[in-house]
């Protein structure tokens, strides 16, 4: 896995599609290649919200091996869950439920928990300040169900965790692993000047829509949620882009496919590919409809790993698992770290 990263990105998530998805595994795995290269790297993880150490310490955190020399990002409720000898090196202005986030570097090799900053503006700030303390990467451990790590803000590469825990059916967690590839990789916008446009439009948290000339209309809704509707009452024949700053979701799309035939003409511009919430089938029904989306940012996915063991108790024969997604997904590498290979 090392490879597919070293001396090419700066910082990497590694984000799974479900617990127990085979996340722990991997990032433990790339930490052990990296400790077997003489490589030093920072290991931070995004917090979640009103998360507390009783949560914590019930719950059992995965723990991460870290070697001496490693640096971390971490809260400081967690420095006693873990065995390892750290030295903090400083103390940041972040405050999370669990603590202070601190900057340490690990002085004798054991276990950690990390339970990082909560805001993906800090996560990026944590890893710039390992990255200038010699990390030579940093790693960013993916929260449950929450893709937005994966975000090319915060991160340069991903690595996606799949596997058995999505279903008892083997073609299930296919589509849904194929699901998420393809959104998370969805085609940027590629003129300039409309980027520039779309992005103040996002940053300003509002929805518009871009005609021929890039002249924006803003559409005076808070949230597109319940909007369909009335944003298909906006899209007029030179319409070009529709810039949407939130979560695209199903019923948004429903109501603005059955408002007008003009969305056929337009494309929906959201931020990345972590803010759809659309399953693959009714996914699929909108694509056959003509419904066009594209990015700001696109996420780099570099590589998959596949876990076929299930903590349910069943499991998918390992080879056979590995080599049916291969044959799906053919333009990133898909791995699976206990069998070994590509």
């Amino acid at each position: 896995m090392l490879e597919l990263i070293n001396g090419k990105y700066k910082t990497i998530s590694i984000v799974g599609m479900s617990k127990n998805s085979g996340k722990t595994v991997a990032l433990n795995h790339l930490i052990g290649e990296a400790i077997d290269e003489g490589l030093p790297i920072g290991i931070t993880s995004i917090g979640r919200d009103g998360e507390s150490l009783d949560i914590v310490t019930e719950t059992e955190k995965p723990r991460i091996f870290v070697e001496e020399g490693t640096l971390i990002a971490t809260a400081t409720g967690m420095l006693d869950l873990g065995d390892a000898n750290i030295e903090i090196i400083s103390v940041t202005e972040y405050r999370t439920p669990l603590g202070e986030i601190i900057i340490g570097r690990v002085r004798d090799g054991g276990y950690v928990q990390i339970a990082g900053p909560q805001r993906l503006s800090e996560i990026k700030a944590v890893s710039d300040i390992m990255l200038n303390l010699g990390a030579k990467f940093v790693i960013i451990d993916g929260a449950l169900d929450r893709l937005s790590q994966a975000a090319p803000a915060i991160s340069e590469a991903t690595i996606l965790s799949t596997g058995a825990v999505l279903s008892r059916d083997v073609n299930k967690v296919i589509e849904e692993t194929i699901h998420v590839v393809n959104t998370l990789g969805l085609p940027a916008i590629e003129d300039q000047d409309v980027r520039e446009i779309i992005r103040n439009i996002i940053n300003e948290n509002q929805i518009a829509v871009i005609n021929e000339n890039n002249q924006v209309d803003i559409i005076p809704l808070k949230t597109a949620l319940n909007g369909g509707a009335i944003i298909g009452d906006h899209l007029r024949d030179d319409s070009k882009y529709l810039v949407i700053p939130g979560s695209l979701v199903k019923n948004t799309l429903e109501d603005l496919t059955r408002s007008t035939r003009r969305y056929k003409n337009i494309e929906i511009v959201i931020t990345d590919g972590t803010k759809i919430f659309i399953n693959p089938r009714d996914w699929l029904k909108f694509m056959r409809q003509g419904v066009k989306v594209k990015v700001l940012d696109k996420i780099n996915l570099v590589g998959i790993t596949v876990n076929p063991y299930a903590p349910q108790g069943y499991y998918f024969e390992p080879a056979e698992f590995l080599l049916k997604m291969k044959s799906y997904i053919k333009n990133i590498p898909v791995m699976d770290l206990i069998l070994g290979g590509e």
